[in-house]
């Protein structure tokens, strides 16, 4: 993605990316206020940066497991197979215990330990499963631009788009999904203004989704999430795109919460409602949006906010409720297939009947 730097450098940077045996990201946790490169030294780390949402989103999380595998190998013992297995599946439980409604995160984890091989020495599978992960990392950028051309058909000149929460290159290696097609659109020139929901309880929306579009100077307008029908029903949106961090096998959709609502207003307005998202996002082991395990986060976000004093410069941490009062804080919800529109992906878009043709684009 297009980063403008403090030092007013514009610089391409992907989100993480693996050095040596560290694994590199951007903090998102300081933005917008501060640009930060973190490093993970240990899979420790990195594991710790997934649960504490240092690096969030589904394919983010997605490649830094795969990193976190990587690392492992790196530190496992050489000795025999059996030692280093040890230290790979600890740290894959690790990992896994770090965040449960994505599923990339557990698809691309997965996928690099399909690559151990008891019957190698430990140094061979580790030069080999490093490169797995490296290779589902430059595959996350691929299949971004991908859906991006794919998607950026179904906006037209003029269009008024909406999105909920960042599912841009922050989510991603780079890129993105949702934004994508609205990075495409801008660059070939097309005029278009995005709605940015706000996204709370951690405003990944107003903090991060404006940040991204800043970077490449697309129009945007930040609104509060309780907005969306107002602006729907003022015929402001044609069309909503958002991510997708599980999609099952019959289309319904887990999302940052808040998603389902916007699916609802989508339907009742006749406005289309796109879901982006690669393929490693299907799970087709999930028959319906009823098994998806929604996270629940600490109360703590609904309780606080996190700003910029203006007087200070300090990313400071405020209360905004009473101190007694309890609160629940589910991280994603479902959208049932029957309001989504398309699902755009790295290969094709997916129109319904989703159960037939989610089955046939995986398939084929």
């Amino acid at each position: 993605m297009l980063v403008k730097l403090p030092n007013n450098e514009t610089k391409e940077i992907l989100t993480l990316w693996m050095e040596g045996s560290d694994v590199k990201m951007i903090n998102q946790k300081l933005l917008p206020y501060q640009f930060e490169i973190y490093t993970a030294k240990t899979y420790q780390d990195t594991a710790k940066a997934i649960k504490n949402m240092t690096v969030r989103g589904a394919g983010a999380i997605g490649v830094a497991g795969a990193y976190g595998i990587a690392q492992a190998c790196l530190t496992a013992p050489k000795k025999d197979i059996n030692s280093f297995l040890k230290h790979v599946k600890k740290a894959e439980k690790t990992l896994k215990n770090t965040r449960p409604t994505a599923v990339n995160l557990f698809h691309d984890i997965d996928r690099v330990l399909a690559k151990l091989n008891i019957s190698l020495p430990p140094e061979k599978n580790e030069k080999i499963m490093i490169e797995e992960a490296k290779k589902i990392a430059e595959e996350s950028i691929i299949s971004g631009k991908k859906i991006g051309e794919n998607g950026e058909s179904l906006i037209k000149n003029g269009a008024k788009i909406m999105t909920h929460c960042n599912a841009g290159a922050l989510a991603f290696v780079d890129w993105g999904s949702a934004l994508a097609p609205i990075r495409l659109a801008h660059r070939n020139k097309k005029s278009i203004i995005v709605y940015v929901n706000e996204t709370r309880p951690r405003s990944q929306g107003a903090k991060l989704t404006s940040w991204e579009l800043l970077q490449e100077d697309i129009p945007h307008i930040i609104i509060p999430d309780t907005a969306a029908g107002y602006y729907i029903s003022q015929k402001e949106i044609d069309l909503i795109i958002v991510g997708a961090d599980r999609i099952a096998a019959n289309g319904d959709t887990a999302n940052k919460i808040g998603t389902y609502t916007l699916a609802i207003l989508a339907k009742e307005n006749n406005i289309p409602f796109y879901v982006a998202a690669p393929l490693s996002t299907f799970d087709l082991k999930t028959t319906n949006g009823k098994a998806i395990p929604i996270e629940q986060r600490s109360e703590t976000e609904i309780t606080h906010i996190w700003g910029l004093l203006e007087k200070n410069k300090k990313i400071e941490k405020i209360r905004i409720t009473p101190k007694n009062s309890p609160a629940k804080n589910p991280a994603f919800d479902i959208t049932p297939a029957k309001y989504i529109t398309t699902f755009i992906t790295e290969k094709t878009l997916i129109n319904p009947p989703f159960e037939k043709t989610i089955k046939e684009t995986l398939k084929n």
